[in-house]
């Protein structure tokens, strides 16, 4: 075994054991390694990622030479080394732009935690990407669950309390419900491992054993990690917990813990379950209906929205509507399409996020649109980032929301009469709808303030560093170059997909 294929490893240990180095560290010291461990965890990426593309498929890797379920097993081919690469890169780009103005949002004796958070999140990211085996996933669901609520809670007032509040209950209601699918999928099967239990279910599904059974684990698995990943109707939570969070928190979990769930869910329908048994369970038309239902209700409340930060929360919403209605498709089209959309909004929300504290740090840390008025010349790389951004979630030609948009319109070309109207008419007004409420963002931060207006706006406490402002403007050109540069990444989706089948 070569070192690269031991990469994967050290980047999860390198995280784990991050988490525990920053836990005894000043917040400065603790800045310092959680940034060199996200840029080393997105080098050793890169570096499968270019592995894997001259090697013949994907290869196991068993952590401590032990199996499971005593060991760890993780599993590496294209698709996981692509997401992996471009989460990493999102992760360090992002922490990068968006701790200049942490000292507004954490006491400076919970900074450290935040940063034993954002270590233990990345290993559980990564995790979910690589992991082999149902037991370690749900392992590492919890630990991002309890990272997840501490990113939040770092900021401590009312808001943020009862946001966070709502975040745990819900997540932990979809923790238990994904144990308890987890759980009865290990009875009927026997086994942990993802090749194992796709066999098995494969054979009882052929046998007609265990019908309700495997109906009632498709159910579970999937309801429990839509919940997580703030799916109509399981989204209330998210909005609150979004714009109350500090935006680098809110830019993390709306940009990349949502797509680890969702990623984790692709994988058990490929490659535990099985594509044609999940489509026997009709569980895909439910997808289908709840991620169109959700572009549109998710654009709907983004319009409706005063305050920046809710509305940009919002359309979170609506993007997760997106991936599952391409999941809903049942195609490889459709899935690829949907990954390609998890992707770009991945890369666009972290800078939507950010750029919109900066601009309300520039507005005397108003957050409504009409105290926006010159922001996006008080706070020039803000501006320019969040209209970048706007455009991708428009889906503006040469932005990488707009190839997500082209390629879930041709999956959608390819399925019967009715799934064809719904994916074109929907995606037609979600995309009217997005061009409203970003449209209207931009106009309003561009918009000239009155001379008294711009008099009274004060300095803001922590204005943007060269360091953060470069870093913004470089996230941001991300969706521009995955737009141009889409092939590669579509190549690796599609490669993935074919060795999960």
């Amino acid at each position: 075994m070569s070192l690269v294929q031991n990469f994967p490893f050290f980047s999860i240990f390198l995280c784990i054991f991050g988490g525990v180095v920053t836990s005894v560290l000043n917040k400065k010291a603790a800045r310092r390694v959680t940034l060199c461990i996200s840029a080393i965890v997105f080098l050793m990426s890169a570096t499968v990622w270019h592995y894997t593309l001259s090697a013949t498929g994907s290869y196991s890797f068993m952590m401590g030479h032990f199996p499971a379920p005593f060991g760890n097993e993780i599993r590496i081919g294209r698709l996981e080394a692509v997401m992996a690469t471009l989460f990493s890169f999102i992760m360090f780009m992002t922490l990068l732009s968006g701790l200049f103005n942490l000292d507004n949002h954490a006491q400076p004796q919970k900074q450290n935690l935040f940063f034993v958070m954002v270590d233990l999140s990345l290993a559980a990211l990564l995790v979910m990407l690589y992991t082999n085996d149902l037991f370690t996933a749900y392992v590492f669901i919890e630990i991002m669950t309890i990272a997840s609520c501490a990113l939040i809670m770092v900021r401590q007032n009312g808001h943020t309390l009862v946001s966070a509040t709502r975040y745990m209950i819900m997540n932990l209601l979809a923790s238990g419900i994904t144990l308890l699918g987890i759980s009865m999928l290990y009875g009927i099967t026997g086994h942990l491992l993802m090749p194992q239990l796709k066999q098995a279910v494969s054979v009882i599904h052929q046998r007609g054993l265990y019908s309700v059974p495997l109906t009632v684990v498709v159910l579970l698995l999937t309801v429990g990690l839509s919940i997580k990943s703030a799916l109509f109707p399981f989204h209330s939570w998210a909005p609150d917990a979004y714009g109350n969070a500090p935006p680098v928190s809110a830019a993390i979990l709306s940009g990349l813990v949502s797509k680890g769930y969702i990623f984790l869910l692709i994988k058990i329908f490929y490659r535990v379950i099985g594509m044609d048994v999940v489509r026997s369970q009709h569980i895909l038309e439910v997808l289908f209906v709840f991620g169109i239902a959700g572009m549109l209700i998710g654009s709907v409340s983004a319009v409706r929205q005063r305050d920046i930060r809710r509305m940009v929360a919002y359309s979170s919403v609506a993007q997760i509507g997106y991936v599952f209605m391409g999941i809903g498709m049942g195609t490889a089209a459709g899935t690829a399409a949907a990954l390609f959309h998890m992707v770009a909004h991945a890369a666009a929300k972290p800078v939507l996020f950010i750029s919109s504290a900066a601009l309300t740090d520039a507005s005397g840390d108003h957050k409504r649109f009409h105290f926006l008025h010159g922001a996006g010349y008080r706070c020039k790389a803000a501006g320019v980032s969040f209209s970048i951004t706007a455009m991708s979630m428009v889906g503006i030609p040469l932005t990488a929301g707009f190839i997500s948009k082209v390629r879930l319109s041709l999956a959608g070309m390819v399925l019967p009469d009715a799934y064809r109207f719904a994916v074109l008419f929907t995606l037609a007004i979600s995309t009217l709808l997005n061009a409203v409420y970003f449209l209207h963002t931009v106009v309003s931060v561009y918009r000239k303030a009155s001379p008294e207006a711009q008099q009274a706006v004060p300095c803001p406490l922590h204005p943007m560093t060269l360091q953060s402002k470069v870093s913004l403007v470089i996230l941001a050109l991300l969706t521009l170059i995955l737009g141009v540069l889409s092939g590669p990444v579509m190549q690796s989706i599609f490669a993935g997909l074919r060795s999960f089948s």
